[in-house]
């Protein structure tokens, strides 16, 4: 009885404030807990062991979830985390609908708008009875090259990593052969197309196709004005395609079948307003923001979420405002016309503000966060466009991101069952560097054994044998070279045949799209439902970011003996007490003698080089000619231009003043001198 008058209150609560703090990641620390100052005077603190204990008493595993839920065995149904978020602090989630909160099944949908697509090119006379719909062709993050007829892969740099023409994979001689180090821009809309949703599968399956068919000289299509067969290249075949397609969705057909049978093109998920309801009752509002028209958004919302809601609640119960025909992505860049939907069949009125409870069209991002009162931090908007969803929200609006790829459950199996190829791949790469390293070093010795005569490695006696030795070492690189290339071929193929795993392009780097994700989403997974194992309290904690020379490092403390280590490890100290002053000799003395030598040599460097300083430069500046004085100027012009520009999009960092500075003061001697 005396517990069940318990109030929380006694124990801990959510202090109030119109500022929070932000906590040493940069979060703010809204809607946290704090225990009342008993419980940190008494230090009665939990111990890790008791931690396991709590979990095992409350029926969790160890990630704090609930046993009966199953999901932590599912790899592939995590949330993956690029930016550390808060999910406690976010007091507003706005909500795509297809493909985000409405998962279709690709097969069926795709399969469904190339249908109608196909048709309608059949209207204006191109002859494909036989081409049918293969979503392997092409998957999300691939690129048209409209201009060649190709369907692209590129790695985070932009350069070309795969490739096929019409439905044939290029080899990796012939995709260099055609793009050699080609960078490809997105900017050049009028070459580049990048396919970076689901709704893309259809319209780069049906390009693919119709470049074979043109190459192979059985696309003939007849003018209708002169009757004439037309000539057609790959950019027309592109601009047909991209046409019809519009029109299969513009004319409504493909809609009107997915609402008379959704259980044929939809996946229900009962775990999906779950989610929903969580956040809901942990205080944050929800928004529907779908650029889909009311009609269809209502018929689909009532399918996928009113079975699974309990009692008479229905799907527009869960959203605190339901905003249609959104046109993203201006409505997070630009200030629309906003009108309130007052009857079911979609009957509208002008309005100038947002009321909670109310269904709207159009609108725009900045009259949520005035509805809400709410603003960037605050909101996080949860789509499955890389660029209308997340992008453009993150640009403009500075909201928290979290980016809907269903491909990842695959993938994220595809790549635990492809591990034995990957490390059998990993160790024959090794082995040939070994190889090649031996080899490179003998080439060094050769070089200076053929000048000087003065070589480690060379002298009459074992030449041959060394040579010997280097053929060996080369045939059996080309032995390497022969396993590892059709390995590198497939690999992926576990995930897609052609083109492998979507986050990947090359085998050690990121592709284009995996860049994107991590660069402009805060957070991304492969279903909303995903976030109710983690519940609306979640801190989302990005995974240290491991680089080339923090791995040189561990490989380094790997292979070097302990001994060593102590010694480089003191050196450091003791370099920092000292810098360039003599090293205490005794210290020296128990180096290793390489290290000794290493110590030797650097400090002869360092005694040697003295800093030049302002002064210095303007008196070594007054000994040269005035053409000498003034092509450097001009370089230091040059140069001031180049670091004077903006920031560049690409890599979102700036320069600082002190290069600029150190340019302006070099000027200033000009002046002075007259």
């Amino acid at each position: 009885a005396e517990d069940a008058g318990a109030d929380s209150a006694d124990f801990f609560f959510s202090p109030q404030s119109d500022e929070y703090p932000m906590d040493y990641f940069g979060e703010s620390t809204r809607n946290d807990l704090l225990p009342h100052k008993d419980f940190i005077e008494s230090n009665e603190l939990v111990t890790p062991d008791q931690a396991i204990q709590v979990c095992e008493d409350l029926g969790l595993d160890r990630w704090g979830t609930p046993k009966t839920w199953g999901l932590p065995a599912e790899p592939q149904r995590s949330v993956f985390c690029s930016r550390t978020l808060n999910l406690r602090a976010i007091r507003c989630i706005g909500y795509d609908m297809d493909y985000t909160l409405i998962h279709y099944k690709v097969t069926e949908w795709e399969g469904r708008a190339y249908h109608y697509a196909k048709q309608n090119l059949k209207m204006v006379g191109f002859p494909i009875d036989e081409l049918e719909f293969n979503p392997e062709l092409v998957c999300r993050g691939t690129i048209i090259d409209k201009k060649l007829g190709n369907i692209v892969k590129v790695d985070r740099f932009g350069y070309v990593k795969r490739a096929m023409h019409g439905t044939r994979r290029l080899s990796h001689r012939e995709t260099h052969e055609i793009y050699g180090r080609l960078l490809v821009d997105l900017r050049e809309s009028k070459r580049w197309l990048f396919l970076n949703t689901l709704f893309s599968v259809s319209e780069g399956c049906l390009y693919a196709q119709l470049v074979e068919k043109l190459d192979a000289g059985s696309l003939q299509v007849t003018d209708s004005n002169t009757g004439s067969v037309m000539s057609l290249n790959y950019e027309q075949c592109f601009n047909a395609v991209s046409k019809a397609l519009f029109k299969a969705h513009v004319e409504g057909r493909l809609k009107a079948d997915v609402m008379m049978n959704p259980e044929m093109y939809v996946e229900f998920d009962a775990e999906l307003p779950k989610t929903l309801l969580d956040q809901r009752e942990s205080g944050k509002k929800l928004a529907l923001i779908t650029n889909s028209d009311w009609e269809y958004t209502k018929v689909m919302m009532h399918h996928v979420f009113d079975r699974f809601l309990p009692g008479k609640m229905t799907w527009r119960d869960l959203f605190d405002v339901i905003i249609v025909s959104a046109r993203k992505p201006a409505f997070f860049s630009q200030n629309m016309p906003l009108y309130e939907i007052v009857t079911e069949d979609g009957m509208m009125r002008e309005k100038f503000k947002m009321k909670e409870g109310r269904i709207y069209s159009g609108g725009s991002a900045s009259m949520v966060e005035q509805l809400f009162g709410v603003d960037s931090d605050d909101v996080m908007y949860v789509g499955d466009h890389i660029f209308s969803d997340v992008n453009v929200a993150k640009a403009y609006m500075r909201w928290r991101t979290a980016l809907i790829v269903r491909e990842f459950e695959e993938e994220v199996v595809a790549i635990d069952r492809g591990r034995a190829h990957t490390e059998e791949l990993r160790q024959l790469i090794k082995k040939k560097e070994q190889c090649s390293n031996i080899l490179n070093h003998m080439r060094t010795e050769l070089h200076r054994f053929r000048q000087t005569s003065e070589s480690s490695l060379f002298n009459k006696d074992n030449e041959k044998s060394l040579y010997e030795l280097m053929g060996k070492l080369l045939a059996t690189m080309i032995d390497y070279d022969n396993r590892i290339a059709p390995m590198l071929y497939q690999d992926g193929s576990h995930f897609n045949e052609y083109w492998g795993y979507i986050s990947r392009a090359g085998f050690n780097d990121q592709s284009h799209l995996m860049r994107q994700i991590e660069k402009y989403a805060d957070v991304y997974t492969s279903r909303v439902a995903n976030f109710l194992r983690y519940t609306p309290y979640m801190y989302f904690r990005n995974a240290r970011i491991v680089l080339a020379h923090h791995r040189n490092l561990e490989l380094y403390r790997d292979a070097v003996p302990d001994n060593v280590l102590s010694d480089l490890n003191e050196y450091k100290l003791k370099r920092a007490e000292s810098h360039t002053d003599e090293i205490d000799s005794d210290w020296a003395a128990g180096l290793t003698p390489e290290l000794s030598e290493f110590e030797a040599e650097f400090r002869g460097w360092a005694g040697n080089y003295k800093p030049e300083t302002l002064d210095q430069r303007e008196v070594n500046a007054a000994g040269t000619t005035s053409a000498q004085e003034d092509a450097g100027l001009r370089n230091l012009r040059n140069e001031q231009a180049a670091w004077m520009q903006g920031p560049s999009d690409e890599f979102g960092h700036v320069i600082d003043n002190s290069g600029i500075q150190e340019l302006d003061d070099v000027e200033d001697i000009k002046k002075r001198r007259g």
